[in-house]
Parts: C-alpha cells; structure tokens; sequence
C-alpha cells in the first residue's frame, strides 16, 4: 500500500513543483503487489439526498411527466424579465459568473532571450511556432488546458519545461484577474423553465408537463444548519389552456405520498412572487412529529413574464426542496450534516462496519495449507483437555514439494495442551474489539462480555483460527526455502497481532478517537511445530 510522504512533498514542491511532481510521481504504482478486485465490494452506500432526488424522479415519471435538463447558467436579463422591478433584489441572491482574460502576449527581443535559458536549441522556427500557439489561445482556438501542451510542441520540450516557461518567461499569466460577466447560476429553477417552456411551447401536444430534479445556488452570507449555498429542488411546470392553482396542490400531494407524506395543508402566501400572478401562489405543509413544515411551493407564471418570452399558454409551477424532504425522511436536524456528513455529520462505524475491517495477518496462499489449517484446528478442538506434557501428529504427507510432519504440542508440565483463552472469539460491540470466551466457559465474565457475547457483531475469528493460519503460513514458507524445522508458539495474548489478527486502519482510528477499547488478553497457550525434509 502506497502511504505518501505528505509534509516532504509540500517542502518539496514549494522548492521545485516540477522536480516534486516527476519525483513523487514515482510513488503510485502502475501494477498491483496483491490481487485485488475493485469492482466485487458488495452493495454500495447511497446519499440520503439522492436517494430523495431518485424517488422524486419516479414520482413525477409515474405522473406521466418529461424530464429534462435545464439550463444552470443564465443571462442577468431574464431574471430581470421575469421578476419586473423585483429583480433587483433577486439579483442579489445570484452568483455572477467571472472569466479570466486571454492575455496578448508578443515575443520581444528580451522574451526570446530568456526562453534560450530553457530551450538550448531555440531556431527561429521554434520562436515562430510559439507566437502561433500564443496568439491562438489569445482567439480563443486553443483551449487553457491544452495550451502547456501546444507550448511543448512548438518548442519541442517536456511539458515540465514548458510549465516553467510560462510561469518564468510569461508573468501576465500570474497576474490575470477575473472579469465579471453578465451570467448567473440560476438561483431559482424558475429563471430556466422559462426559456425551456418557450422552446417547447409549439413542439408538444397540450398539456405540456415537464419536471427537473437539479441543482441550485444561491448566495448565502454563510452557510448553517438550515441554509446551504448549493441545494436541490425537484420542480416541474403544466403547460396548458385551463390550468389552476388547485392543480399545483394535486400534484405536489401525489408526488409527496409517494414518499410516505399524509397530513398536508396549504397557505397562500400574502406576497405573491412578481413571477407569479397576483394571489395564485401558495406554499404546502407537511405534518412531521407533530410539526407543520414547508416543503413546497407552486402557482400559476404571471403573463407578464409570459409575454417577455412570447410564451402564449398558461404555465402552472411547482417546486419541492429535496433536501428539507430528506431533512424529515431521515430524521435530520441539520442540513449540513445530511449533505456534507464528511464535514458536518457525526463519524460512526457500526460494530458490522468494524468486524468487516478485522482480518487475519498472515494466511496461507494454498489449498493444501488452508488443509493443514483444518488439520491444527481440530487436533486442537480434539485434544483440549490433553494433561501436559503431551504431543499430538496433526499431519504426515507432502506439501509444496517437501515431506512435512507436523505437530500440536505443550511441554509445559501440568497444564493442559491449550490455554483457557485458545477457544475466544474476536466480537465487536459498541465499538469495542473484545476477546469472548466459548458460552460453555466457566470463569469470571464481566457485563460487557456478557452484552457482547448476544449482541455483538461476531468476526467469525478465534485465536486458535488465527494460529493456526499463522503457522500453516509459516510452515508452508518453510517448505518454499527449503529443508528444515518449524516451531510457532503463542503464551499470552496482550495484542490482536500476538494471535495473527489485524484491525484496519479506519477502524483503528475510529477505536482511538472515540475512546472504545481493544481488548483480546488471555492466555491462549498454542503451539505448533513441524519437519521439512526432501521427498
């Protein structure tokens, strides 16, 4: 596993970006040391919010709705065509979109000087051809992403060599500022449906019914638990001769039950949006926990905005916020937690979540070892009660290639031939990695052992599993180098690592941050060993 030296590559690039870059570059492998399956992870995870937005999406294509795809960069002059003298204070609420200006850069006497400090073999040629590039991307005929790649062809240099040029020969590219535009991100899904309907309004049979589930922005002065900058609405308009307010209202309750919604009411708002006609807009409530929350609103466009577009029909609006649906779907307090959880939401790993990232350390990489694993196991299950000294032959026959003989054994006198804890299984519960003994053992359990032992996540691991993969593996090495002896042994457990068992990485962390404890102490007592001789 690639882990990237983080603080020297910024040390490192602050000095020479591109050194740092060919340099550290060689760092992510091309080939996998260990087989590894991308593609076969089981089922995935979804956002809570799309998930919504998919719902919402079947909701309306069940009512026989048209998706489509509407603009989300629009010209400052429709929000003012459609919101009259208000459009001074929508405005306001929009981000306008800035470009950076496409410098003029000439080749002077000086500039062709200081490319000669970069490019050795500089010919009139070369120069001519870098003019070229430079006045094309100043046209607007080359794209910015490919300009370092034109530049390296015309001088006939690395592309590390032509990103040095143009940050040393070519400062106006530092220096560039924004330039403000007369486009918007569209604030309101509203400022689009305009110019859709007005391109349809001829090309489909009445009524026309469309829908969008997409994207909004608007600019917030800051961004909490009820306010985002960027949110989602699932809007759609009814084109048609004979529509009325009462309209919007089916609609949004026949998408809303759906989803599980069954308490509704509907309040005209008092000031009516200019986009709207006079009275015909209203906002819908749904019942939550005994709350009446808003997630809805629609009404009927105003003909005036209608006109500006040569739009003929009425239009009926109505647009749902996903993320307050998700907000009470999902039983969410905060916004930001529900869509940005890798910044706001609360870190959690299920004890299932944990249990998945424990696994063995060393294992064999054959079938006849995963044998001989089998064969360990249960001459241990067999033997537990043997009084010591005792020694027991697991196996005699042929692994890899060599004549292996191998054996469980305690030469300690007076114990057993396994210690009390060889038989524990590794279960997580509450977050905390705890070594269970067998039910049928009798000995001191604490109440946490005992709540864990029938509510725990189980690994399906047990510290005489974990040894003997641990000495199959180690055996199975053996007869790899060649002849010889093999002794593997385990006394007292202090560490999952003393029995061959590793816990990944996140879930360390996530044991460390939240205080939880890893807890697998006891005395195992297991010990194998085993002869490899020539066939």
């Amino acid at each position: 596993m690639v882990r990237l030296p983080v603080k020297d590559i910024l040390a490192k690039s602050k000095e020479n970006f591109e050194e740092a870059w060919l340099a550290y570059g060689k760092l992510i492998p091309t080939k996998r040391l260990k087989p590894k399956d991308i593609l076969s992870c089981g089922v995935g995870k979804p956002h809570p919010v799309y998930e919504v937005c998919q719902r919402l999406r079947q909701a309306f294509l069940s009512l026989g709705f048209e998706e489509v795809v509407n603009p989300l960069i629009v010209e400052e002059e429709d929000v003012k065509k459609q919101y009259g003298p208000e459009a001074l204070a929508i405005l306001d609420r929009c981000y306008y979109l800035a470009v950076l200006p496409r410098p003029d850069v000439g080749l002077s006497k000086e500039r062709v000087e200081a490319l000669k400090k970069y490019v050795a073999d500089l010919t009139p040629d070369k120069v001519q051809r870098l003019q070229q590039v430079l006045h094309s991307y100043k046209k607007g005929h080359i794209a910015g992403d490919d300009l370092i790649e034109e530049m390296s062809k015309a001088l006939d240099v690395e592309d590390t060599m032509a990103t040095r040029i143009l940050w040393d020969v070519f400062p106006e590219f530092r220096d560039l500022k924004p330039e403000p535009t007369r486009l918007t991100l569209r604030s309101h899904m509203t400022t689009a449906w305009f110019l859709t309907v007005a391109a349809l309004q001829h090309k489909r049979p009445k009524p026309i019914k469309l829908f969008s589930v997409d994207v909004r922005v608007r600019r917030e002065q800051y961004e909490d638990e009820t306010h985002l900058r960027t949110h989602r609405a699932a809007s759609c308009v009814v084109v048609d001769e004979d529509v009325v307010p009462d309209d919007g209202r089916d609609i949004a309750q026949a998408v809303l039950e759906s989803l599980g919604f069954k308490e509704f009411k509907v309040v005209r708002k008092p000031v009516t949006a200019k986009y709207y006609a006079p009275g015909t807009e209203y906002e819908l409530y749904v019942k939550s926990y005994g709350d009446w929350i808003e997630v809805a609103n629609y009404g009927i466009y105003s003909p005036v905005a209608l006109a500006n577009y040569e739009i003929e029909y009425p239009v009926l609006n109505v647009g749902i916020g996903v993320e307050r649906v998700a907000m009470i779907l999902y039983s969410y307090k905060d916004v930001r937690e529900l869509v940005y959880p890798q910044f706001y939401g609360k870190w959690s790993l299920s004890d299932c979540e944990i249990a998945k990232q424990i696994s063995l350390q060393h294992k064999p990489e054959t079938q006849a070892g995963w044998r001989l694993v089998e064969a360990i196991v249960k001459a241990f299950e067999q033997y537990a009660e043997a009084p010591s000294p005792c020694e027991f032959k697991v196996y005699e026959g042929e692994l890899l290639g060599r004549r292996v003989e191998v054996y469980v054994y305690e030469r300690d006198p007076g114990v057993k031939l396994v210690g009390p804890a060889a038989f524990n299984e590794i279960v997580v519960y509450e977050g905390n990695v705890i070594g269970i003994p067998p039910s049928h053992v009798q000995s001191i359990v604490s109440p946490l052992i005992e709540e864990a032992r029938s509510r725990g996540c189980k690994t399906g691991i047990r510290y005489v599993d974990a040894f003997a993969a641990l000495a199959a593996a180690r055996i199975e090495a053996a007869c790899m180098v060649g002849a010889g002896e093999v002794d593997v042994r385990v006394r007292m457990v202090k560490l999952p690592s003393d029995i061959n068992v590793e816990i990944g990485e996140v879930a360390r962390r996530y044991i460390n941050e939240n205080r939880k404890v890893i807890d697998v102490r006891g005395p195992a007592f297991l010990a194998v060993r085993a002869r490899t001789s020539e066939k």
